[in-house]
């Protein structure tokens, strides 16, 4: 079989069902219970089952999970050094700019320093890392009739600057923290 999947030599390309998307992302973690304080009381993931003292399995909305952490075989590890292969980041997509903006309060409340802001044109996105040093994108879609298209109709996707401050300004009524942002 080559790269491609194809093992009958024929050129028709296989194109997955519409409605396949990524279930969840299962971690390597070297401290279990400082990566739930991240996920669970930072990203406000809810703990949906312990297994053992190994596992947790986290979700939003009464999901079985999205998120699964494990030392299994990471127990006090350190991170993958840099210049070697693997996840880059897990990406959580928030249903509005304004639940997007109340997870950014969240962060810099925590003192979590951010990795970078972005306007993708087809959304806009916040970068951190989780204290295993493993890359957490936060994001919201925009409309998808606002996504940027070339003249012929295809996406034209770029990375601009997000305005956090705009971004923040989103936030509903009620959500603020006592601590805001220092250095935006």
């Amino acid at each position: 079989m080559d790269q491609s999947g194809d093992e009958s030599g024929t050129s028709a390309k296989y194109v997955a069902d519409p409605k396949v998307h990524i279930g969840h992302v299962h971690l390597k973690v070297s401290d279990l219970q400082r990566s739930v304080r991240f996920y669970s009381g930072v990203l406000g993931l809810e703990v949906t089952q312990r297994y053992g003292e190994g596992a947790v399995f986290l979700s939003a909305g009464g999901y079985h999970h999205h998120i699964a952490l494990n030392t299994w075989e990471s127990l006090g590890g350190s991170p993958p050094p840099v210049g070697t292969t693997g996840l880059y980041h897990t990406a959580i997509v928030y249903p509005t700019r304004a639940a997007l903006a109340t997870a950014l309060r969240k962060v810099m409340a925590a003192k979590i320093p951010l990795q970078g802001a972005a306007d993708h044109g087809v959304s806009e996105s916040i970068y951190l890392n989780d204290p295993d040093e493993n890359g957490v994108e936060l994001y919201c879609d925009k409309p998808q009739e606002k996504w940027p298209r070339t003249p012929d109709g295809r996406l034209e996707m770029y990375t601009r600057r997000l305005d956090l401050h705009s971004l923040l300004n989103e936030e509903p009524p009620g959500s603020e923290l006592n601590s805001g942002p220092r250095d935006l």
